[in-house]
């Protein structure tokens, strides 16, 4: 799916990534638009699927998440049946806020949110071993966080296309 963006699209884009709640006038105006004009784009984009949807920022510490991981998991089978098992349990487990399938000598890349050691502990313990189908596990700690964004580059798109 290519949907054709211009200049002012991507400028929006790049607005609403990094201030999520500018008003429609602030952002007509950094996008040199009119308010009216503006909002047709935006709500354009999101018919498109182009924006696909809003959230706020939260800080892990603030709420009791102390503990980050990234979780490397490979499969024992990689049939559709087991596949499909495994992504649905990953669904449903709320300490995982993304999981990837890869290329290489593991089969998923998970980020994971606990509050300590102790939680992760039951993480690994409870869930993630007793789910069928896994045959090994890496855990990596995160010590500090260098650089954490939601935001797409989108000037690096605009110099692909």
């Amino acid at each position: 799916m290519s949907i054709s963006l211009d200049k002012t699209d991507l400028r929006i884009l790049a607005t609403l990534q990094t201030q999520g709640r500018v008003t429609n006038a602030e952002l007509a105006d950094m996008a040199s638009l009119s308010p009216s004009a503006c909002l047709r784009r935006v709500q354009k984009l999101e018919a498109e699927g182009v924006i696909t949807g809003y959230a706020a920022r939260v800080d892990p510490i603030a709420v009791g998440l102390g503990l980050q991981a990234f979780v490397r998991v490979q499969l024992e089978k990689h049939d559709n049946t087991s596949i499909e098992s495994f992504i649905e349990r990953v669904r449903d487990w709320e300490e995982v806020v993304d999981c990837y399938a890869l290329t290489g000598d593991m089969d998923y890349l998970m980020h994971v949110y606990v509050a300590d050691l102790e939680g992760f502990s039951r993480f690994l313990l409870d869930r993630l071993l007793n789910a069928a189908g896994v045959a090994d596990v890496n855990s990596s700690f995160v010590l500090r966080t260098v650089k954490r964004s939601a935001a797409l580059p989108l000037a690096a798109s605009r110099a692909a296309g």
